[in-house]
């Protein structure tokens, strides 16, 4: 069976969020549908239920992940759950992102370490997330732009370069530094590119 170019989001967030209905992964999923795409959402409070999900990922042969979640430099973050260690998240992960790309929406996550937990050890093709911490408003119309322009750029892939141009749009539109991070063919090792806001 082949694989899908769509979206699947898993969401989780701490309580004040859920009490202010911010909701960033469940907005995303609507603008997509409005895309014609066909996204799937779950919204997740343990660390438990994320591995549950991430098996449903891997059955959907959908080709994207996209995470909404808090984080920092070295951990992850589910409602109920102190903290995901990226080298636990790696092991989470496991082969369910292989040949497969993952969009982090989570404050200062998406690092070098991160990366070194994901490319190498799940073969994914790519992983990218903002460099800093960004508004929940900013980060939902960011996702929201991003997908918007890819998917209608070409509904049945994305190409490298087409994501990094597209980043760099939305970096600039937002003011926000983006990581990004992707597999180099035939090789345990990845390359990275730090997409920095420019003057429109």
């Amino acid at each position: 069976m082949s694989s899908k170019a769509d979206v699947f989001i898993i969401e989780s967030l701490d309580w004040k969020d859920e009490k202010d209905n911010l909701y960033e992964g469940k907005f995303l999923s609507q603008i997509l549908e409005f895309a014609g795409k066909k996204p799937r959402y779950y919204y997740i409070r343990t660390k438990k239920e994320l591995k549950m999900i991430l098996g449903k990922f891997y059955e959907s042969d959908y080709r994207y992940l996209h995470l909404s979640c808090h984080g920092n430099s070295t951990s992850l973050y589910t409602t109920l759950d102190e903290k995901i260690s990226f080298s636990e998240f790696g092991h989470i992960v496991g082969p369910n992102l292989e040949k497969r790309r993952l969009f982090i929406s989570a404050c200062s996550a998406v690092n070098e370490q991160l990366a070194k937990e994901m490319i190498p050890r799940t073969g994914c093709y790519s992983l990218a997330g903002p460099k800093k911490n960004i508004e929940f408003r900013d980060a939902a119309i960011f996702w929201a732009s991003f997908y918007h322009l890819m998917f209608k750029e070409n509904p049945g892939k994305m190409s490298p370069n087409t994501i990094k141009t597209i980043l760099q749009n939305a970096a600039n539109m937002f003011n926000v530094p983006i990581n990004y991070y992707y597999k180099i063919s035939d090789q345990d090792s990845f390359g990275t590119k730090e997409i920095k806001p420019q003057s429109i």
